[in-house]
């Protein structure tokens, strides 16, 4: 009889035990779902570097055609390292279209590099001659060092730099640059070249550095080439900070209304708009356990009494 009883009033008690973890589940899945914001990772940063750029037009002294000259060395975006020392190009009706050498130095090296936590570009001339059609014997302009350099890192300002070091020659005559500024060089027969020395510029997310900005207007008067005006960029770097992590708020899950107003305080404690639901949750289950263990002790003391009579 005992043993009979033991076993008859152990289901009932199992199946509280059930009905608890199913009351459980079911206020749990009536919580609306949390503000949670699944992170998506930062962003990498962005990186350039250029040796040379030219944009320049060619006029033929015949006037049948004006050739553009648009060559570029060294061109890298993160992450990419270029290091080529010479340029040719061949311009239309120029030299019998034979090709001629744009740049050559020493050393042109072109760096880019970037990461979640820094951007860099890094670009570098050593001992650089640049030619334009018509001034095969004379360059444009001679230079013995340029680099310029251009940071941008998570939580700090960008900063962009540019250096020149040695001397610089413009159309064979040497001249001396100011530290800002425009610079012109007038050669007479040949034309005129101005030059912007190391031009930066920073926003609160991005940088970019020009060692060198040349205005080119001349007129050499050979080689069928009447005139050349344009511009041409010696050396810069860009870059733009990593991005701040993205995130996606997760959808909403039961009650679409509109939920009241977040106390400025849970940022502090930890708390969330769920907060409520869960507490009034933990209530419902403790109400629910707690009746379910004082109807088994009832069940117990009756079946007890039972056994003595």
């Amino acid at each position: 009889m005992s043993c009979s009883s033991n076993t008859y009033f152990g289901m009932p008690t199992r199946r509280l035990a059930a009905a608890t973890a199913a009351a459980a589940v079911s206020v749990l899945g009536l919580l609306p779902a949390a503000n949670a914001q699944a992170d998506t990772g930062a962003t990498t940063g962005k990186a350039g570097a250029v040796v040379l750029r030219t944009d320049l037009d060619v006029s033929l002294l015949n006037k049948t055609v004006s050739a553009p000259l648009s060559v570029v060395l060294n061109d890298v975006h993160a992450p990419a390292t270029a290091s080529k020392t010479a340029l040719s190009a061949t311009v239309d009706g120029v030299d019998g279209g034979r090709p001629f050498n744009v740049l050559r130095a020493d050393v042109a090296t072109a760096r880019a590099a970037a990461d979640k936590q820094r951007a860099e570009g890094y670009s570098n001339l050593v001992n650089a001659q640049v030619h334009v059609p018509g001034l095969a014997a004379v360059p444009l302009i001679t230079v013995e060092q340029v680099t310029s350099k251009a940071v941008c890192a998570v939580g700090k300002r960008p900063t962009a730099h540019s250096n020149l070091l040695g001397s610089v020659s413009v159309l064979g005559q040497k001249v001396t640059l100011r530290t800002s500024g425009t610079t012109t060089v007038d050669v007479p027969s040949l034309g005129q070249v101005r030059l912007d020395l190391s031009r930066t510029a920073t926003t609160s997310r991005t940088a970019a550095a020009t060692a060198l900005n040349l205005k080119v207007s001349v007129n050499p008067l050979k080689l069928n080439v009447s005139e050349v005006e344009g511009q041409v960029t010696l050396a810069r770097a860009t870059c733009e900070s990593p991005g701040a992590a993205a995130v996606e708020p997760s959808p909403s899950v039961g009650s679409q209304t509109k939920p009241e107003p977040k106390p400025e305080h849970l940022a502090e404690t930890g708390g969330s708009s769920a907060t409520p639901y869960l507490v009034a949750g933990g209530a419902l289950l403790l109400a629910v356990g707690g009746g379910a263990v004082v109807l088994a002790r009832r069940r117990r003391a009756a079946a007890t009494s039972g056994d003595a009579a």
